[in-house]
Order: C-alpha cells, then structure tokens, then sequence
C-alpha cells in the first residue's frame, strides 16, 4: 500500500501522527472540511467509526429573568486515526453528508 503523505486541511488543525485508510478522514482521505465547529464530550461508541457528541448550551429567557439548560447531541465520523473514546473531549467540525444523520467529523481529541 502506498504511503499517504500528511495533507493541510486548514482550519489551524494539527494532523494525527497515525495513519489511517480511511476514504472520510479529512486528514488521509479526500473529505474537505467547513462550516461550524464545535467542542463537546463523546458520550456513545459504534463500531461503525461512529461516535454521539453532546455539549451544553445555555440560554438567557428574558420573560422568567433565567438561563435555561438544553444540551445538543449529533452524531460525527471517527477516523482510525484518531480514535476517540467514551468520555473524551473532542472538536468536530461540519463536513458534506457521509450517511443520512453523520455531517460532523472528528478531527482533534483533548485527553
């Protein structure tokens, strides 16, 4: 197999120092990166390189004069090369549609 050269993807993202075959990594593969990035904790692990990101959010209600709690969940592809585990706090960043709900990509773990 042919050995892939380390490859910018933007953004200020480091690449892993793995290397992966995988088609959807941004970092080995041909998927372009853009548009929202988020920072959130991996909550559930599939073995289909598939991982379920939540993050809170907090909102100001200005007729009760109090924040409100609501929390965020969306499902994001994990590159073999970057691994991220339950627990783990990860950034994702949006991509093109990869299946019918995964739209987000892994691209860096904070251990």
């Amino acid at each position: 197999m042919k050995k892939q050269a380390k490859k910018d993807v933007g953004m200020g993202f480091v690449s892993p120092s793995k290397s992966c075959s995988d088609t959807h990594c941004p970092f080995h593969g041909d998927t372009k990166l853009h548009g929202r990035v988020f920072e959130g904790k991996v909550i559930k692990k599939s073995p289909h390189k598939t991982v379920n990101v939540e993050w809170l959010r907090i909102a100001y209600l200005s007729k009760f004069e109090r924040y409100s709690k609501s929390r965020s969940r969306v499902k994001a592809h994990n590159p073999q090369c970057i691994e991220a585990e339950i627990g783990d706090t990860v950034t994702i960043v949006e991509t093109r549609p990869i299946s019918k709900t995964k739209k987000f990509i892994v691209v860096k773990v904070h251990k």
